[in-house]
């Protein structure tokens, strides 16, 4: 079940994130730990890259946000970051900024099991996941496709 606090937490970041030219990945609370902590995912609406600096102004903007709602009472630690490395790919927009990165594609194999391909991403279309292995283009029917998952190149 979903912390109560998340969905105005989420309107929130996204009500703060949207004027700055920010969009909101996710959000997560971790209210079972001491004390609990608030993990907000942002990029940028422009598709740009996302500097340690601009972390820095959302969560400035944020953090009064916050202290102004009163939507976390007590001590919390708030973490801004984006995404990166071990992050799932889902969106289209995630496939067009990820394109020639390092992934692991976990897939169905067509005889009941799974298996994982690493290569560079090349994109994706309405039928296809397309991978760049080692020189050779393959192209992994969507449907078999369970997850993709940045990753770090393999030597």
């Amino acid at each position: 079940m979903a912390h109560p606090q998340l969905e105005p937490l989420q309107a929130l970041a996204s009500s703060v994130s949207a004027p700055i030219g920010f969009a909101i990945e996710s959000v997560v609370l971790h209210s079972h730990r001491s004390p609990q902590a608030l993990i907000v995912s942002v990029r940028r609406s422009d598709g740009s890259d996302v500097s340690l600096d601009d972390c820095a102004a959302f969560s400035n903007c944020f953090a009064e946000a916050l202290e102004e709602s009163e939507l976390l009472p007590g001590s919390y630690v708030l973490e801004i970051t984006s995404p990166g490395l071990g992050d799932l790919l889902q969106e289209d927009r995630d496939f067009r900024s990820f394109r020639g990165f390092p992934v692991c594609v976990r897939q169905r194999d067509g005889h009941g099991g799974e298996l994982s391909r690493q290569g560079s991403l090349l994109g994706r279309d309405t039928d296809v996941v397309e991978l760049n292995l080692r020189g050779r283009v393959v192209r992994i029917p969507r449907d078999d496709v369970l997850e993709v998952r940045l990753t770090t190149p393999e030597s």
